[in-house]
């Protein structure tokens, strides 16, 4: 079940131009044809892609996606995130749906990179949470912004957006960015004994809306 509720409204910032629309050209995949866009940061040369299904261009309410590149787990198949999950299932999403957007950011390892990433899972191996190995190498909690996503979105003629995410803070940054976000989306995933103690820590430290157990759904229920 979707949440409806709106978040809250911040004032926005000046909107960035940070990018060129780069290249863009159909992919045939196993969920159907996928328009890939790519833009390019002026600024550093790193490259953010948009898979966009159907017409959004001056659309309201489309489904949107915005996630941070995960090597570990989408390509090597990691257990200690959920993060493949929720990409594969945001890509279902929007081509069951028949309209789209998933932003895959290259923001790796909550913006720290993939060579600290791995620094910070050897600390977790000793006993540190995710955002306690984090500080220890000298990071804050989470270094990914959404001026970016932003950025792409203005660029794709998006009106407002049905965010598809767990993560309260996703809304609020996209919203400080300039973009309306119409309702959430649960991006809802399952557990293992590999990343449990990490979703969990996500949902007490910084507020993520993760549903862990059916205990959960009974809960919501109930406050709601």
């Amino acid at each position: 079940m979707s949440d409806t509720r709106s978040p809250q409204v911040l004032p926005t910032r000046k909107p960035t131009q940070h990018l060129e629309r780069f290249s863009e050209a159909d992919i045939p995949t196993e969920r159907g044809s996928l328009r890939t866009v790519v833009f390019r940061d002026k600024r550093n040369g790193r490259e953010h892609v948009a898979l966009v299904v159907g017409q959004v261009s001056g659309h309201e309410g489309v489904p949107v996606r915005i996630h941070s590149e995960c090597l570990t787990s989408e390509v090597f198949g990691s257990l200690k995130c959920d993060c493949r999950q929720q990409l594969d299932r945001s890509l279902d999403f929007i081509t069951q749906a028949g309209q789209g957007v998933v932003l895959y950011l290259r923001q790796e390892g909550r913006g720290i990179g993939l060579g600290n990433k791995i620094k910070a899972y050897a600390l977790q191996s000793k006993g540190l949470d995710t955002y306690e190995a984090n500080r220890q190498l000298g990071f804050a909690d989470d270094l990914r912004t959404y001026d970016i996503a932003a950025e792409m979105l203005r660029s794709l003629d998006v009106r407002s957006v049905d965010l598809m995410t767990n993560n309260p803070l996703k809304i609020a940054g996209i919203v400080e960015e300039g973009i309306p976000v119409r309702r959430r989306i649960p991006s809802r995933t399952e557990h293992n004994p590999h990343n449990v103690d990490y979703l969990r820590t996500k949902r007490e430290r910084t507020g993520h809306l993760i549903e862990l157990f059916a205990e959960d759904d009974d809960t919501e229920a109930k406050a709601g």
